[in-house]
């Protein structure tokens, strides 16, 4: 089972980028974005379930921010536009197999598989 990131790069503030993730060896259930800037901890970015297709953003990236997911590719998206120099960060793609409760997809923990990362830097 594989998680491979990919579509971070160096963009300016204001703009935009799209990062992937596919999924290889399973299905997932729920998917995510997490990011860790430098010298901070791993946050929550966003999620969505495969039942229905709910998703789920963190406050700093409501509105900019939109996940989605190809079922058929079995890879997850994150759109980002209108990018802010504090978006900067290496973002990581999580998956777990079974749902994952709507109180606990903002948390690492429930996640079973996690991606390598990518990174996103965001120029002033």
């Amino acid at each position: 089972v594989q998680l491979q990131a990919s579509g971070g790069g160096l963009v300016q503030a204001g703009g935009s980028l799209r990062l992937s993730c596919a999924a290889s060896g399973r299905t997932f259930s729920t998917m995510a974005w997490f990011r860790q800037a430098p010298g901070k901890g791993r946050e929550f970015v966003a999620a969505i379930r495969q039942s229905a297709g709910d998703t789920y953003y963190a406050d700093s990236v409501k509105g900019r921010f939109t996940i989605y997911r190809d079922n058929a590719k079995n890879t997850v998206y994150l759109q980002m536009q209108s990018l802010k120099p504090e978006d900067t960060a290496v973002y990581y793609c999580a998956a777990n197999p079974s749902r994952i409760v709507v109180s606990g997809v903002h948390l690492s923990r429930p996640y079973g598989y996690w991606g390598q990362g990518t990174l996103v830097t965001v120029s002033s």
